[in-house]
């Protein structure tokens, strides 16, 4: 799927490079939840990450707001796995009928982890989902 930005998520993703050296292939922006969650390329985690965290640190303080990333994978079970993460994603189907869901079998004990305070980290991996791969829902198995 193609990824249309806004000005200021290009404008995000410019200041998300200088500070990481990693790429990012998407910015969302929350300001509801005064957050900016940026999809990094598959295999450049740790760099983005930083040693112990410093690198979303910096960036947080500089943006002055939240930071959360989402490492992209090459198949719609790969990345709804990682954007739930850093819940136990222990497998995901997709299923294409009238729409397409993503079904993900999360541990138990890491539900909560998967929703999110409100609901705010299952919401941000079905907007993903859906602009990355077009998956119209993510449920919790």
């Amino acid at each position: 799927m193609t990824v249309t930005l806004s000005d200021e998520a290009r404008r995000l993703i410019a200041a998300f490079e200088d500070a990481t050296d990693a790429t990012a292939v998407d910015c969302v922006v929350d300001d509801e939840r005064d957050r900016v969650v940026f999809v990094v390329k598959a295999g450049e985690m740790p760099q983005a990450i930083g040693r112990g965290g410093e690198r979303v640190q910096g960036l947080e303080d500089d943006l002055g707001r939240d930071v959360e990333l989402v490492e992209d994978a090459p198949s719609a079970e790969a990345f709804v796995a990682h954007a739930l993460s850093p819940a136990a994603v222990y497998n995901v189907t997709i299923s294409e009928n009238d729409d397409t869901v993503a079904y993900a079998e999360v541990a138990h004990e890491d539900r909560g982890v998967a929703i999110g305070q409100s609901g705010r980290n299952i919401e941000m991996a079905k907007e993903l989902a859906k602009r990355h791969f077009d998956v119209d829902d993510i449920q919790l198995t």
